[in-house]
């Protein structure tokens, strides 16, 4: 069975994007809108609340495609699931795919290599070290404690 994000992973992507109705550039100079969103976004774009939140189910549809893609290899649980969504909304597939390095990571190879992505434009960032951090936890955290916040 496919998994989905969670609504744990949900809020956690939520948390650390914001959500932001009008259009601003984003540490690296993306125009970015709603909960980090970025494709198609322009200078002085406004959306609802309605379009920010479809902007997010659709961009985390691309995160769990791309994660859901290692699911033969890894058999991730809810928790790992959720983090690497989070990770590949913020970081991006090819991101995903360096950090799995193809496949070939264990997973505790991986969640060591999770904190070293808390880089934007080359700076370290203190909202990416916690992001990454938050990541590593729930990645980390044993199955069967998927509905704890």
């Amino acid at each position: 069975m496919r998994l989905s994000i969670s609504p744990r992973g949900l809020s956690l992507i939520q948390k650390f994007e914001g959500c932001r109705l009008k259009a601003y550039q984003d540490s690296i100079g993306l125009w970015t809108i709603g909960y980090g969103h970025t494709s198609g976004v322009s200078e002085g774009q406004t959306i609802t609340q309605t379009q920010a939140d479809a902007f997010l189910k659709a961009d985390c549809a691309n995160a769990e495609n791309a994660v859901s893609r290692y699911d033969d290899r890894y058999h991730w649980n809810q928790n790992q699931f959720d983090a690497l969504v989070s990770f590949t909304f913020n970081c991006g597939s090819r991101n995903l795919q360096t950090l799995l390095n193809n496949g070939q990571r264990t997973v505790s190879e991986i969640s060591a290599k999770i904190p070293a992505y808390n880089k934007a434009g080359g700076k370290v960032l203190k909202g990416l070290v916690r992001r990454r951090a938050a990541e590593k936890e729930l990645f980390d955290a044993p199955a069967g404690n998927e509905g704890c916040p």
